[in-house]
């Protein structure tokens, strides 16, 4: 079965996308991220150019919204 992979944020930096990508995949959620042809080219790590799509399949989609949602609360227990 082929799941559709969605896109649960757009962020125009390059680190922030990473540090996401390892906070949802800490939960178990596999990340894709998708960078502008252009950042890449130039060499951006922020600024619109720099627009990162962070991506997970759609049967984790709400999951990894939630996770998201609770770090930018700062709802979540990150072993502090």
């Amino acid at each position: 079965m082929n799941e559709e992979i969605v896109v649960i944020e757009s962020i125009s930096d390059l680190m922030q996308a990473e540090i996401l990508r390892g906070l949802l995949e800490s939960y178990g959620i596999h990340v894709w991220l998708s960078r502008e042809a252009a950042s890449s080219a130039i060499g951006l790590t922020v600024g619109p150019l720099a627009e990162v799509d962070i991506m997970v399949s759609e049967s984790q989609a709400a999951e990894a919204r939630k996770i998201l949602d609770d770090y930018y609360k700062g709802n979540l227990d990150l072993g502090n």
